[in-house]
C-alpha cells in the first residue's frame, strides 16, 4: 500500500510540475528594458521601438549560422520595414567593434546594429550565450519568441504578419 501511495503521490507531483512548466511557459515575459549603443555610438532605449514588433538577434562575427541567416534577415527586413516591423542585432560583448563594423559594412545590413560591450543586453535576456539567439517582440512589449539557433524564416515571416496593422480598406 505504501509504495502505490508513493507512485500516487510522485504522479501528481509531477502533474504539477508539468501544469506549472505550461503556464510559465504560456505566460508571456517582458522584453527588459535596456539602454543600447548602437554601432554609430548613438545611445538607444528598446522601448522606443515599442508599438511595432521586434526581433531582438543576438549574434558574433565568428557565427556562421548567424552569418549565414544575414541575407535572410535583410530580406525580411526589406520586405517588413515599411509596414512597421524592425530588427535590432545585437553583437556579442566579446566582438571587437571593428569586426562588427567591418562585417556590416561588407554585409550591407540596413537594419539597426547594437553593440554590447558591457553585457548588459546578453544579461537582460537571460544571460545569452549562444549565438544566433533571437527573441520577437510583439508590439507591446511581449516576448512571444526565444529562438537558439537557425530560425525557420516562413514561421517568423508569419508571425511577424500577424501582430502588423492591416492596411486600410480601399473605398468602393
Amino acid at each position: 500500500m505504501k509504495k502505490s501511495g508513493v507512485i500516487i503521490g510522485g504522479f501528481f507531483a509531477l502533474l504539477l510540475l508539468a501544469a506549472l512548466a505550461y503556464l510559465w511557459s504560456t505566460s508571456a515575459a517582458r522584453a527588459p528594458e535596456l539602454k543600447l549603443t548602437l554601432l554609430d555610438g548613438s545611445p538607444m532605449q528598446l522601448a522606443a521601438l515599442q508599438g511595432k514588433p521586434v526581433l531582438v538577434t543576438f549574434w558574433a562575427t565568428t557565427c556562421t549560422t548567424c552569418v549565414s541567416e544575414m541575407p535572410h534577415l535583410v530580406e525580411l527586413y526589406r520586405e517588413l520595414k515599411p509596414k512597421g516591423f524592425e530588427i535590432l542585432a545585437v553583437a556579442m560583448p566579446y566582438d571587437p567593434p571593428a569586426d562588427v563594423a567591418t562585417l556590416v559594412q561588407a554585409r550591407q545590413l540596413p537594419y539597426l546594429i547594437a553593440l554590447d560591450q558591457d553585457s548588459s543586453a546578453t544579461r537582460a535576456f537571460g544571460d545569452v550565450r549562444i549565438t544566433p539567439t533571437s527573441f520577437l517582440l510583439s508590439p507591446d512589449g511581449a516576448i512571444v519568441r526565444r529562438t537558439q539557433g537557425r530560425m525557420d524564416m516562413a514561421e517568423l515571416r508569419a508571425q511577424i504578419l500577424s501582430m502588423l496593422p492591416e492596411p486600410p480598406q480601399a473605398k468602393l
